[in-house]
């Protein structure tokens, strides 16, 4: 068997044109287009593993993937070739040689999402695509206060669409380091870091915070909501938007934010 080289890539994208990272039948993926810009550069089929799929809509800072390959390739070259093959909303900002048996996926040892609210009364134009504008009051105190119950270790089945298949299925168990609401001009962004992260689990808790803040769910039920173990418990999903990947760590590995204005403020204390 030839030698198989891997490399790590960090991908960048805004997701408003697009279906969603993963490769699908009815709408343009973002891993489909690297994949086939990919393959035309280096003449070869090529195979994308990202660190996990991120919805229609969804944003990424530094979405992490590998991919292997039977030569070593010219770096520089092939991160210049992929931007002139990508449209202007997708960049792969940079690839590394990866260590043997690394997985974007299953070596990645934490994930940090953040989530921005535009809380002005009159929505702003410009951040139509990149920040969801509350319809109701919020009440930011309270916010903070609602949503110290997500964090530490708990089964999130209550906040996972398809709880019933994939990962959430096998454990819904998951540990959310960090849930901080940082105030930023015209709003707040809510920056979550956990070991994982279930299908649409960010944009639940997003969403059942609200409600709490609209008054559809009662303050401190929380904890009750994650004890349901049932979606039908907690609140709307937020919209996708909103949401962006911003940074996946690697254990043994020095994390290389290529956000650092956003990375800056999500070391885990």
């Amino acid at each position: 068997m030839s030698q198989q080289f891997i490399y790590k890539a960090t991908i960048a994208y805004d997701g408003t044109n697009y279906g969603g990272w993963q490769v699908q039948k009815n709408a343009v993926s973002i891993q489909a287009l690297i994949q086939n810009a990919l393959s035309t550069i280096l003449r070869a089929p090529i195979s994308l593993t990202g660190s996990g799929r991120t919805d229609a809509g969804v944003h990424a800072f530094a979405q992490t993937a590998h991919f292997t390959t039977s030569n070593p390739i010219d770096i520089s070259k092939t991160l210049a070739s992929l931007a002139g093959l990508l449209p202007p909303d997708i960049r792969v900002l940079d690839i590394a040689v990866a260590e043997d048996g690394f997985h974007a996926r299953y070596s990645a040892t934490s994930k940090t999402y953040h989530y921005r609210l535009h809380l002005s009364r009159i929505p702003d134009p410009f951040k139509r695509r990149y920040a969801y504008h509350v319809p109701h009051p919020v009440d930011i105190a309270l916010l903070k206060e609602e949503a110290k119950h997500f964090l530490g270790t708990h089964d999130f089945t209550s906040f996972a669409n398809e709880a019933h298949s994939g990962s959430a299925a096998k454990d819904a168990v998951r540990t959310l380091y960090r849930l901080d609401i940082v105030e930023e001009p015209g709003g707040v962004r809510l920056e979550l870091e956990g070991n994982g992260f279930l299908y649409k689990m960010v944009r639940n808790i997003v969403g059942t915070l609200l409600d709490v803040c609209a008054g559809k769910i009662d303050k401190d039920h929380i904890p009750a909501i994650l004890e349901a173990k049932d979606r039908k418990k907690a609140g709307r999903a937020a919209p996708p938007h909103g949401l962006y990947l911003i940074e996946v760590k690697y254990e043994g590995k020095e994390s290389k934010c290529l956000a650092p204005n956003f990375c800056a403020s999500s070391t885990r204390s």
